[in-house]
C-alpha cells in the first residue's frame, strides 16, 4: 500500500459494516478510495446503494410478504415487495418489513418514506429491487371492530377490515375480501363515469336490438348487476362462505356494515 494511504485495519472495515450494513470487501473498498476516512466512506457506500436502488426501481416485485397487526383498537397492514421468494426470507428483508409495520403502526403511512434510506440501503446490500407496495392503517371508532387477514402460507395477500360487526363476522368478510378482491364496498361508490361506459357497451349487445325501450334498460340493469357489481363491490358479491347470498345479504342478517377495507396482494 502507498504511504500515502493509512492501512485499513480489520477494526475499521468492521466498524463501516456496522454502520452501513455492506459486505466486507466493499467496506473494505471504499476504506480504500476514502484514506481510511470513515465518514466519507459511509456516504461512498450509500452513494452507491442509492445507484444501485435507482437502477433497480423499475424491476417488478411479485414475491415478498404482507404483514397486519391489529392492538388497542388500531390496525395496520403493509405490504413489502421483493423479486424473488428466497429474498422474501430473507432476514434482514422480513427485519426491514417489521420497520415498516411499527412505523406504519405507530405513525401511519406516510411513515413510510421516513424509511427509504433504510430500503435504499437493503437493496443495495441484497442485490434486487425491494418496494412498499401498499401501506394502511385503521381506527376503530365506537362500535366498531378492526379485522385483519394474511392468506397462508404464502402470506403474499391481506386484508384488513374496518366494520360494524362482531370480531368473527368481521373476519370472515377479511377472508372473502382476500379471495374475491372486490374493489368498493357499495355501489355508490362506483365512478359514475365507469358504470355509464359499462352500460354503453351491454347497450351494444346484438341481442338488445328491438327490444322495447322497458325491457332493454331492464335487462342492462340486470346485467351490470351481474357483471361489473358482482365483480367490483363488496356488497354485490356472492359470500364465498354461502354463495347462495350475498355478501350484502350476510351482513344485513346480523345488522352489520362494513366501513372500509384494504386489500394488498403481490403477484405476477
Amino acid at each position: 500500500m502507498s504511504n500515502d494511504v493509512p492501512e485499513i485495519s480489520a477494526s475499521l472495515v468492521k466498524e463501516l459494516r456496522d454502520r452501513t450494513g455492506a459486505g466486507w470487501m466493499e467496506c473494505k473498498r471504499a476504506l480504500v478510495e476514502t484514506k481510511g476516512d470513515l465518514d466519507e466512506a459511509e456516504r461512498v457506500i450509500r452513494e452507491k446503494g442509492l445507484a444501485a436502488a435507482k437502477k433497480r426501481a423499475g424491476r417488478t416485485t411479485p414475491e415478498g410478504k404482507v404483514l397486519a397487526r391489529i392492538e388497542n383498537g388500531r390496525g395496520a397492514i403493509v405490504a413489502v415487495g421483493s423479486e424473488t421468494e428466497p429474498v422474501s426470507a430473507n432476514a434482514e428483508f422480513l427485519g426491514f418489513a417489521e420497520r415498516v409495520m411499527d412505523a406504519v403502526e405507530a405513525q401511519g403511512p406516510e411513515a413510510v418514506k421516513e424509511l427509504e434510506g433504510d430500503r435504499v440501503d437493503l437493496v443495495a446490500r441484497i442485490g434486487e429491487n425491494i418496494e412498499v407496495v401498499g401501506a394502511a392503517r385503521f381506527e376503530a371508532e365506537s362500535g366498531e371492530v378492526l379485522a385483519a387477514y394474511v392468506h397462508p402460507p404464502a402470506e403474499k395477500i391481506g386484508v384488513l377490515v374496518r366494520a360494524l360487526a362482531t370480531h368473527e363476522l368481521a373476519r370472515l368478510v377479511a377472508m372473502h375480501i382476500s379471495f374475491a378482491s372486490p374493489r368498493f364496498v357499495t355501489r355508490s361508490e362506483v365512478p359514475s363515469d365507469e358504470v355509464e361506459a359499462e352500460r354503453a357497451i351491454l347497450s351494444k349487445l346484438p341481442d338488445l336490438e328491438g327490444k322495447p325501450d322497458d325491457v332493454r334498460a331492464k335487462m342492462i340493469e340486470g346485467r351490470l348487476a351481474k357483471g361489473l357489481f358482482a365483480e367490483t363491490v363488496l356488497d354485490d358479491q356472492p359470500w364465498i362462505h354461502d354463495p347462495d347470498r350475498t355478501v350484502g345479504e350476510a351482513l344485513a342478517e346480523h345488522g352489520a356494515e362494513v366501513r372500509e377495507f384494504v386489500r394488498y396482494a403481490l403477484t405476477q
